[in-house]
Order: structure tokens, then C-alpha cells, then sequence
């Protein structure tokens, strides 16, 4: 196995994408903005999933018992 062939004739997968990137006109650069822009979307939606999800627990926790005034006699 050299030179991005193995024994068989048939390309390694990553070769295989690298050549479909190329083809496609995206570079590494782009391709790394690409993986950057994605990895912050999930970072985003992980974010936003944890806000609802301590939102939902504040919502489902009991209120503690209101608090009266005391009355007190004004002469």
C-alpha cells in the first residue's frame, strides 16, 4: 500500500473525498471554515438545549409558599 492505493487498485476513502473537495472548487482553507462554522452551529444548539432544559426544570420546581403580611393595629 503506497501511495494512497491499496493492494486491491481501489482509492482510500479520505483520498476519495479529498478528490471530490478538489473537484468541487473547496480548498483546504474553505473546507476548514466549513468544519469551523459547523462545529459552532452544535456548539449553538447544545447551548440553546441546555437553556431550555434549566428553563423547564426552574418551571417544574414548586414556587415557595407566598409570604403574608402580618396586619398590625395603627392607632
Amino acid at each position: 500500500m503506497s501511495g494512497g492505493r491499496r493492494a486491491s487498485g481501489s482509492k482510500k476513502a479520505c483520498c476519495m473525498v479529498s478528490e471530490i473537495l478538489e473537484e468541487a472548487g473547496i480548498d483546504r482553507a474553505r473546507a476548514r471554515q466549513i468544519r469551523r462554522q459547523v462545529l459552532e452551529g452544535i456548539v449553538l444548539m447544545c447551548q440553546w438545549q441546555l437553556q431550555r432544559m434549566q428553563e423547564e426544570q426552574r418551571a417544574s420546581e414548586p414556587e415557595p409558599p407566598a409570604r403574608r403580611g402580618r396586619k398590625i393595629e395603627v392607632e
